[in-house]
């Protein structure tokens, strides 16, 4: 995966945005609206494609569009760096394999204090019942 190839591939849009900013906030356009076409990206593999549309599946559109939006600061620039760097996080974390888990059994130490455990909780719990007379 190339950074510089898919930040290429990132479509921009800014509309106007929300929240703080006063009158400030009706006249420009700071929130910014990034979309990120899966389906028809050169700089990923069919392989990572595939993974991505599986993990991602809840946030991509019909046409296995990725958007994001960001409207965190009154600055058209720094809001589209954000969204930048939440894409690239969002990408690399997504494209993690986990490793395969290995099977392996307890250690004959671990089983023998187990075993010890459980004989000293039930010798404990008989105790508390009331004896027997006959």
């Amino acid at each position: 995966m190339n950074k510089e190839n898919i930040i290429k591939e990132l479509n921009f849009k800014a509309t106007r945005s929300s929240g703080a900013g006063g009158q400030h906030v009706n006249k420009t356009s700071s929130k910014i609206e990034l979309s990120f076409d899966l389906a028809n990206s050169n700089s990923l593999n069919e392989n990572d494609k595939n993974i991505l549309k599986a993990k991602l599946a809840s946030k991509l559109t019909k046409e296995n569009v990725l958007i994001l939006f960001c409207e965190e600061t009154r600055s058209q620039h720094r809001n589209k760096d954000l969204a930048i760097k939440r894409f690239l996080n969002l990408i690399k974390t997504n494209l993690i394999r986990p490793k395969k888990r290995r099977t392996t059994k307890p250690s004959k130490g671990a089983i023998k204090k187990r075993v010890e455990t459980k004989k000293r909780t039930s010798v404990k719990k008989a105790l508390r019942k009331k004896p027997k007379i006959d």
